[in-house]
């Protein structure tokens, strides 16, 4: 092989490694993870799916959810979302706000649980039932630094007893923590994935109020009861915006009733024991998902809490994403059950 044609070849390999490190770091740059997470429409869902009970109501109720990556986006899938009208970044510390994500996963898990169960009691109420309420224990919604049972409760477990004890509401375990010394040594009983787990450790001062505990920020978690039985299991879906739906659905399962006579009818919303609907995130991309299913109709909460201006609540930037997307889907708003209820009336009975 002659000096010439070694030189050729020299070149044509550098060229082709050349080529070969600009791929390998092109595709590197592009699966890079970046500190966003996001958030784009999701799908709309029959709520009648997730309801069991031996009555059945008509499928014509739906869900609408925002779909959020699971891990960090890449820095392609970054980029690429500001080409997408309604994708949304949101950074880690926004969505996470400290927490692990395997945390936040029990929190949202947590927040379906409780919209569930005031589903289920709203609507049995609303239907003129008598659903009853159990105690079944308290969520531990967060551990302090001070707390000897940091690392060792974790978010999401549900606490059922301390040093034996079993209590009949949040208050009365609170009053018996409380009543213990400080220094002394405490056992506590909690279910984490359906199994009992035993943890001691001692009271503290607890932050915030200076009175004897164990250290936690904790909900109280209640089943509720109803004659005929409704289980509600959404799967994979958490978070607590799915109430008002759910709500609506159990009406037609304590009822008989068909609210919207084959219309399909979305829409979002939290739901309190009392009635009341509550705001959600996302709502732009929750009309953008309704729509694409062809639903009719979106409830959408105009609850103020807070914010300032009425221009902020969701039924307003329902409105708007409803114009922007030219949707013949329309926005109703709602304060509460009887506001959807009432329009069910009026338009489909």
């Amino acid at each position: 092989m002659t000096k010439e044609k070694i030189t050729k070849n020299h070149g044509r390999l550098k060229k082709w490694l050349i080529a070969l490190a600009a791929i390998v770091l092109v595709a590197i740059v592009a699966l890079w993870p970046t500190n966003y997470y996001l958030e784009t429409p999701g799908n709309a869902f029959q709520v009648g799916q997730f309801i069991k009970s031996k009555k059945k109501a008509p499928n014509n109720l739906y869900l609408v959810t925002v779909s959020m990556t699971a891990r960090p986006a890449t820095l392609a899938q970054y980029l690429w979302s500001y080409t997408q009208e309604f994708d949304e970044r949101i950074s880690a510390k926004e969505l996470l706000g400290g927490q692990t994500s395997s945390q936040y996963e029990e929190l949202q898990e947590w927040y379906m649980e409780t919209s569930q169960q005031n589903a289920i009691y709203t609507a049995a109420k609303k239907a003129g039932l008598k659903p009853k309420l159990s105690y079944y224990g308290v969520y531990v919604m967060g551990v302090q630094n001070t707390s000897s049972f940091k690392g060792k409760l974790q978010i999401g477990d549900t606490i059922v007893g301390a040093n034996g004890h079993h209590f009949k509401s949040q208050e009365a375990l609170m009053k018996y923590l409380q009543s213990r010394k400080l220094g002394s040594k405490v056992t506590i009983q909690i279910i984490r994935n359906q199994q009992k787990k035993t943890y001691s450790g001692k009271i503290v001062k607890v932050k915030g109020t200076n009175k004897p505990g164990i250290g936690i920020s904790l909900v109280e978690r209640v089943k509720v009861k109803t004659s005929p039985k409704v289980t509600i299991n959404a799967g994979d879906i958490g978070g607590p915006s799915a109430g008002l739906m759910f709500t609506l659905e159990c009406y037609q399962v304590f009822t008989g009733k068909n609210l919207t006579k084959g219309h399909k009818v979305a829409g979002t919303g939290t739901i309190a024991a009392n009635g009341k609907v509550g705001i959600i995130g996302g709502v732009d991309k929750k009309v953008v998902a309704a729509s694409k299913a062809g639903c009719e109709v979106f409830f959408a909460p105009t609850d103020m809490t807070g914010l300032k201006k009425k221009s902020q609540t969701n039924y307003a930037e329902a409105k708007r994403t409803a114009k922007k997307i030219k949707t013949k889907m329309k926005i109703v708003p709602v304060a509460n059950v009887d506001d959807a209820l009432n329009y069910l009336a009026k338009h489909y009975q």
